[in-house]
């Protein structure tokens, strides 16, 4: 563990709803001053972190007087405007306090998914990061809807990890770490120290959410740890209860569950692609185009398709799946939806006739995709 985080100079750290409220009655103020002074430490020691923090719904529910968390989305997004705001305010105090400037950095799934809004937030976050502002992210409560949310703040910070090509992530929370078991029902079970990221076995080891404050459970943790590991980050999760943790763990000492990514980073343009969490259609491959797509690297053909869901125009990022629906890849279709149905399942060498016109061979060319 100490030769792998202690040599991550660029860090997002993720804080859930549970460590900095007082249990959903507004924020605790002590604790945020605890995590800005961590911080502060290890900006000292030559650092780049980016906070990742909830809290906002929490401390406007405070704020309005909201004794019970409201089900209405314009509700979420009103206690969302008005907690933000205690929220930012609270962290520029306590950062001020080292001498640090914190900026607000609000992101919805549409920042990510637009190449052109991607690159301008990567370019802002190492803009402030050179300049030694703690950058505060929060998914953009007031204006999100279902349908571009990233759904935790999990998914977020593994996101941003992977958008500045962070060394490393750590997700604390109000748990001591990943357990082969629910440690409340199995007294048998034990904490997993080290285990590799994207292993199968971590995700069934996992259980719903933990918090009543928060939305995202151990489940949410393990996949952001495997979502990072694509851009080549370790991911620890540990209590945020414990001591001076970021520190420690910085240190190498051993605190939590630490995920290891196995493989080398994703180049970036197919990062991008990698971490659409939406798209707007589906295609359903047979075995032989998913060998093709994984084993070697190939390019994916009509004749590979077998099916075709949803509506998209050229140039658009779709999911490749296989008949069971199990995730094989994300690419930039060269067809739109209506000629991909009318191809799928033919030879290239039939494109013209069946299109009436010549077109590219290939419905996504192997430098447009990425395997997941």
């Amino acid at each position: 563990m100490k030769n792998v985080l202690t040599t991550s100079k660029r860090i997002v750290v993720k804080v859930g709803s549970s460590l900095v409220t007082n249990q959903g009655a507004g924020l605790d103020l002590d604790a945020l001053s605890n995590w800005a002074r961590q911080i502060a430490a290890l900006t000292a020691s030559g650092h780049e972190v980016v906070l990742v923090s909830s809290g906002a719904i929490a401390e406007g529910m405070q704020r309005l007087g909201w004794n019970v968390r409201p089900t209405s989305v314009h509700e979420l997004q009103a206690a969302a405007a008005v907690g933000q705001m205690g929220l930012i305010q609270a962290y520029e105090s306590c950062f001020r306090k080292h001498d640090l400037h914190a900026a607000q950095v609000l992101l919805t799934h549409a920042d990510l998914v637009d190449r052109e809004r991607y690159l301008n937030a990567r370019a802002t976050l190492t803009t402030l990061l050179g300049l030694r502002v703690i950058p505060i992210i929060n998914e953009n409560d007031t204006v999100v809807t279902d349908e571009i949310k990233f759904g935790d703040n999990d998914t977020l910070g593994a996101l941003v990890t992977n958008l500045i090509e962070a060394d490393a992530l750590i997700i604390l929370t109000d748990q001591s770490g990943l357990y082969t078991a629910d440690p409340r029902k199995d007294p048998s079970a034990t904490l997993v120290g080290l285990a590799q990221a994207g292993d199968s076995q971590l995700e069934s080891m996992a259980g719903g959410a933990g918090s009543a404050i928060g939305r995202g459970g151990m489940l949410t943790k393990i996949l952001a740890a495997k979502r990072a590991a694509r851009s080549g980050a370790h991911t620890a999760i540990a209590s945020g209860h414990e001591r001076d943790v970021l520190l420690r763990l910085l240190q190498g000492e051993s605190i939590g569950t630490l995920l290891t990514a196995p493989t080398l980073p994703l180049a970036a343009r197919k990062q991008w692609l990698a971490d659409h969490l939406q798209v707007t259609g589906k295609l359903v491959l047979d075995d032989g185009a998913i060998k093709a797509l994984r084993d070697d690297g190939k390019s994916l053909l009509p004749i590979g398709v077998k099916n075709v869901f949803g509506e998209f125009q050229r140039g658009a990022v779709v999911a490749c799946v296989s008949e069971s629906g199990a995730d094989i890849a994300r690419g930039l279709t060269n067809y739109n939806a209506d000629e991909v149905r009318r191809i799928a399942g033919h030879p290239s060498q039939e494109i013209s006739t069946l299109l009436g016109y010549g077109g590219d061979s290939e419905i996504i060319h192997r430098d447009n995709l990425v395997a997941l």
